[in-house]
C-alpha cells in the first residue's frame, strides 16, 4: 500500500480526523446535569465576573490553547488556504495533547489580511491561555506575532519561527561542542530568509555569535547593506557590509550552514569549500537542501542535521512547542521571550549530552544513542524532554518577571509534570520517595551487565539506594569506561573477595545435610554462582536486598535466595505479585509467577501479603478473591477453595476489606458490586488474588499486550529478606524501579 494511502486511511477510517472533545466531569444523571450545566453552572460565571483569575479555576482556559492558521504557508507546499490547512492544525493538537497534555482548538481563518487575523485572536483571548501561531507565511507572520505580543495578556508563539529556531540552536551548541569551536569566532550562513530564518539568525546571535559573522541569502543571493531588490524591513536587519553577493560565495570558510529553503540548494562543490568540521542543518521539507549521503560523499569531517525523520538529528519542532506552552501555562506567563526560548535551547542541548533511556531505543527500533555526530539533539519521543524543557521555561518565566502564578518548589513541580506521563510515574515516584529517605545496600549478582550498571548510575546519582555489584572486577570496570559512567560503587569479585570463604562456609553450615561438601561450596562461591555469593552477602548482613536474573533463568536466582534466605516462618510459600497501571488506576496481581496450584491457605497468605505491600504505597487494601464462581453459584472443588481461603483471611487478618469467592467483573465494575448488599467490597476491588497460576499469568500477560498496562514485578512476597527477579527484557527504568521496591520492602521488615 502506497504512503499517498496509508495517510490518507489514517485520518479518514473510523471517527474522521484527528482529535475529539471529551467531557472531564461525569453527565450521567440528571443532578450532574444540574451542575454542569443550568442551574449549576452559574456559580462560576458569578465568581469568574468578580475575579477573572477565576478563570484558571474553574474553566479549562489554563490548559486550552488554540493553534491558528490561515494555510497560507503549509509545511513545504505553499499556500493551500485555510481549509486544507486544517489536518496540519488537527495534527498539532495532537502532538500538544500527546506530549505535554494540553488541549487545543485548531482554528483556520478564511482571511489573509493579517489586520483580520490579529483582529481573531483578540476577540479570542478571554477562551485560550495561550495561541500557536502556524504555517502562516511571511512577512505577515512576523507583523500578526508582533502585534499580539504587544496586545494580549497571553502567551503568543509562532512556531514556524521559534520552534525551528529553538532545536537547531540546541543542536547547533553541541555540534560546537564536539568540533571544539567557539560561538563566538563562527562564521555562519543562513540560506534563506522568511520566518524560520528570521528567528534561526536571531536566536544565533542571542546564543553568542557575532553578528558581522553571518551572512544571509535568499532566492537573490547575499542579502546586503544597499542591496534593493526583493528587500523587506525584516531582510533588512540582517544585511551584512560584505563584498559577497551569491551563496556559493559565502559559503567559502563558513563553519555553519543553515538551510532554510528548498531542495537541491546546497551543492557538493559548497560543502567542500567550507571550513574544517563544517556543521549543515539542511532543514528544508520534505526534502532537504543536501542529503546527508551526498555531504558525507563529498567530506568525512561534516556534521549533519535535517527536518527528516529518516536522517540523525531530526530538527523536529514537536521537541519544543508542547514543552514550551506546557511551562507558559503551569505559571500563568503573559509572554513567552527571548530568556524562555534561551531557556529551552540550554535545556535541549544538556539533555542529549545525557545518557539515553532504553524506552528511547525501544522507541525508535532498539537503535542505541549516545551523544557525538549522529545524536546531538533529543529524540521526540525521549519523556525527559518535557522534565527539562517545562520546568526552564517556567523559571525563565519567574526570573523575567512574566509568571502570573510562580511556582514554589521546582522538585515537586518536576514531580508533577512526571506523574502527568502517566499513573505509574506517579505511583513509582511514591516508592522512589519513600526508598531515597532512608537508602538501603542492594547487591546486583549480575554487575557486569550494561543495563545494571546503567541503572547503578541512576540509583546513585538519585540516591534511591547504595548498589553492590558482584561480577569480574577488571570486566565492571572495563565496561563503565567504555559506557562512561562515572560511578564510584563497591564491587565484589568472587574470585578474590576476602568474604568468599567465610560465605562458603556459611553455605556448608547451611546445605551440608542437603547433600553439599565444603569443596563444593568453595566452587559454587568463587566460580559458579555469583547468585549464591549475593544472597550471602544478603545473609550475612552485607547487604539488605537483592536483584538478579536480567541474563539468567528465573529459577538460577531463585533457588539460591530460597535455598540460604528462605521464606518466612509460618508461611507455606513464596508468592508472587504485578502492579498493573492504567492510565486512570493501578490493579494489583497476585499470584501470578510463582504458585501453580495454591491450597486455600497459599491463597491466603497472598492476599495477606499483597495488602501488606499495597499499605506499604499508602493505599488502602481491598481484595477480590477470583472465581468463576459468585458467592456460592457453582458447587465446584476449584471454587470451594477459593470460598475457604476467604475464611482463612477473614480470620487471620479480620481488619482487612476482603471477598469472595466472586467473578473478575463483579469485583471491579461499581454497578455491580452495588447489587451485592452484604458484600464488604463496597468500592472496586484493587488487589486481585487468582485461584491458580494458570489464571493470574495469563491475565496479567494479557492486560500487559492488549489491554494497554504497564506491568510492574515481578514483586515476590514472603521472603525472609528482600529479593526480586528481573526479567529478561527489562530496561534500565524497570531495575531502578524494582531497586526502589526492595529498598522500601528492607524500610518495612
Amino acid at each position: 500500500m502506497s504512503k499517498k494511502i496509508n495517510a490518507l486511511d489514517y485520518h479518514s477510517s473510523g471517527r474522521k480526523g484527528k482529535i475529539e472533545v471529551v467531557a472531564t466531569k461525569p453527565c450521567q444523571t440528571a443532578a450532574d446535569l444540574s451542575l454542569a450545566y443550568s442551574p449549576g453552572v452559574a456559580e462560576p460565571c458569578l465568581a469568574i465576573q468578580l475575579n477573572p483569575e477565576d478563570a484558571y479555576k474553574y474553566t479549562a482556559k489554563g490548559n486550552l490553547v488554540a493553534v491558528v492558521s490561515n494555510g497560507t504557508a503549509v509545511l513545504g507546499l505553499g499556500n493551500l488556504g485555510a481549509l486544507a490547512g486544517k489536518p496540519v492544525m488537527e495534527g498539532k493538537g495532537v502532538l500538544f495533547k500527546r506530549f505535554a497534555d494540553i488541549d487545543v482548538f485548531d482554528i483556520e481563518l478564511d482571511t489573509e489580511n493579517p489586520d483580520e487575523i490579529i483582529k481573531a485572536c483578540q476577540l479570542l483571548e478571554p477562551t485560550f491561555g495561550g495561541i500557536n501561531l502556524e504555517d502562516i507565511k511571511a512577512p505577515e507572520c512576523f507583523y500578526i506575532e508582533e502585534t499580539l505580543k504587544k496586545t494580549m495578556n497571553i502567551p503568543v508563539f509562532h512556531d514556524d519561527q521559534h520552534g525551528t529556531a529553538i532545536i537547531c540552536s540546541a543542536a547547533l551548541l553541541n555540534a560546537l561542542m564536539l568540533v571544539e569551536k567557539k560561538i563566538e569566532e563562527i562564521r555562519i550562513v543562513i540560506n534563506g530568509a522568511g520566518a524560520a530564518a528570521n528567528s534561526c539568525t536571531k536566536l544565533a546571535i542571542g546564543l553568542g555569535v557575532k553578528p558581522e559573522n553571518v551572512i544571509m541569502c535568499d532566492t537573490k543571493g547575499v542579502i546586503y547593506k544597499g542591496r534593493v531588490e526583493g528587500m523587506n524591513p525584516y531582510k533588512a536587519l540582517f544585511a551584512a557590509e560584505t563584498h559577497l553577493r551569491t551563496l556559493e560565495e559565502a559559503a567559502v570558510g563558513a563553519d555553519v550552514l543553515f538551510g532554510l529553503s528548498v531542495k537541491g540548494a546546497f551543492t557538493a562543490e559548497m560543502i567542500r569549500s567550507m571550513a574544517p568540521n563544517p556543521i549543515i542543518f539542511a532543514m528544508a521539507n520534505p526534502d532537504p537542501e543536501i542529503t546527508p549521503e551526498e555531504a558525507h560523499a563529498v567530506r568525512s569531517d561534516v556534521i549533519m542535521a535535517t527536518g527528516r525523520s529518516d536522517y540523525p538529528n531530526q530538527v523536529n519542532n514537536v521537541l519544543g512547542f508542547p514543552f514550551i506552552f506546557r511551562g507558559a501555562l503551569d505559571v500563568r506567563a503573559r509572554a513567552i521571550n527571548e530568556d524562555m526560548k534561551l531557556a529551552a535551547v540550554k535545556a535541549l542541548a544538556s539533555l542529549a549530552r545525557e545518557e539515553v533511556p532504553d524506552s528511547v531505543s525501544k522507541a525508535y527500533g532498539n537503535e542505541k544513542f549516545s551523544f557525538g555526530p549522529n545524536y546531538i539533539i533529543p529524540k521526540p519521543f525521549d519523556p525527559r524532554v518535557l522534565l527539562h524543557v517545562a520546568p526552564a521555561i517556567a523559571q525563565a518565566a519567574m526570573d523575567t518577571g512574566v509568571a502570573r502564578q510562580p511556582i514554589t518548589d521546582m522538585a515537586k513541580y518536576i514531580e508533577q509534570l512526571e506523574s502527568s506521563q502517566g499513573k505509574s510515574k506517579e505511583i513509582m515516584r511514591i516508592i522512589i520517595n519513600k526508598a531515597k529517605s532512608d537508602p538501603k545496600k542492594v547487591v546486583f549478582s549480575e554487575g557486569e551487565d550494561d543495563k545494571i550498571l546503567r541503572a547503578a548510575q541512576t540509583l546513585v546519582e538519585e540516591g534511591i539506594c547504595r548498589p553492590i555489584l558482584v561480577g569480574d572486577r577488571k570486566k565492571i570496570e572495563q565496561k563503565m569506561e567504555d559506557l562512561n559512567l562515572d560511578l564510584e560503587v563497591q564491587i565484589e569479585d568472587p574470585s578474590d573477595s576476602e568474604l568468599t570463604e567465610g560465605y562458603a562456609e556459611e553455605l556448608y553450615r547451611l546445605r551440608q545435610r542437603k547433600g553439599l561438601t565444603m569443596s563444593e561450596c568453595r566452587r559454587i562461591m568463587r566460580r559458579k554462582s555469583r547468585a549464591h555469593f549475593a544472597t550471602m552477602m544478603v545473609q550475612m548482613g552485607q547487604a539488605d536486598a537483592l536483584l538478579g536474573g536480567i541474563d539468567t533463568h528465573y529459577p538460577e536466582t531463585i533457588r539460591p535466595a530460597l535455598q540460604v534466605l528462605g521464606k518466612k516462618e509460618g508461611l507455606s510459600s513464596v508468592h508472587g505479585l504485578y502492579m498493573m497501571v492504567f492510565k486512570k488506576g493501578v490493579y494489583f496481581l497476585a499470584d501470578t509467577t510463582v504458585t501453580i496450584d495454591p491450597t486455600p491457605e497459599e491463597l491466603a497468605e497472598t492476599a495477606i501479603l499483597a495488602a501488606e505491600k499495597v499499605r506499604m504505597l499508602d493505599l488502602e487494601p481491598r481484595v477480590a478473591m477470583l472465581s468463576f464462581s459468585n458467592f456460592g453459584s457453582v458447587n465446584h472443588p476449584q471454587a470451594r477453595k477459593v470460598q475457604r481461603a476467604v475464611e482463612i483471611v477473614k480470620e487471620r487478618a479480620p481488619e482487612l476489606i476482603v471477598e469472595g469467592e466472586m467473578q473478575a467483573d463483579t469485583a471491579v465494575v461499581p454497578e455491580l458490586l452495588e447489587g451485592i448488599t452484604f458484600s464488604k467490597l463496597k468500592t472496586p476491588a484493587n488487589i486481585l488474588i487468582f485461584p491458580d497460576l494458570n489464571s493470574g499469568n495469563i491475565c496479567y500477560k494479557l492486560l500487559r499486550r492488549l489491554g494497554g498496562a504497564e506491568a510492574i514485578g515481578p514483586i515476590l512476597m514472603g521472603m525472609n529478606k528482600p529479593v526480586h527477579v528481573l526479567q529478561r527484557g527489562d530496561d534500565v527504568s524497570d531495575i531502578v524501579n524494582m531497586a526502589a521496591i526492595a529498598v522500601v520492602d528492607v524500610q518495612n521488615l
